[in-house]
């Protein structure tokens, strides 16, 4: 069975940092194409970071990109996004994916169709 959990949120002021962890079970994240979502209040569900299978290739969403790194640690199972320069439009509860997808575009660019496990969350709030 496969689980995913996100850790690492909270509340920030604007400028600060803070780092998302998401540790998996079931699955090691260096097979899959790995990725990071938000969804603030009232609004759809949006990629903001993708990592693929080899660790090699990255894609930041325009709004982060420059600020948010996406990483993992495959000894850990774990999947990371550091967050830096924060802003309150960064608010929104985040999740972690796995790709189970077969295109490539998809899972790069984040197609929320091509991710087929999710974690719960975690909860990130910028205060200005």
């Amino acid at each position: 069975q496969v689980r995913m959990v996100e850790s690492g949120g909270g509340v920030v002021q604007a400028g600060g940092s803070l780092r998302l962890s998401c540790t998996a079970s079931g699955l090691t994240v260096d097979a899959y194409a790995m990725g990071w979502f938000r969804q603030a209040p009232g609004k759809e569900r949006e990629g903001v970071s993708s990592l693929s299978w080899n660790g090699v290739s990255t894609y930041s969403a325009d709004s982060v990109k420059g600020r948010f790194t996406i990483s993992q640690d495959n000894a850990k199972n774990t999947l990371y996004l550091q967050m830096n320069s924060l802003k309150p439009e960064d608010t929104a509860m985040y999740y972690c994916a796995a790709g189970t997808g077969s295109s490539w575009y998809g899972l790069t660019r984040l197609r929320i169709a091509d991710f087929g496990y999710w974690g719960q969350g975690t909860q990130v709030t910028v205060s200005s």
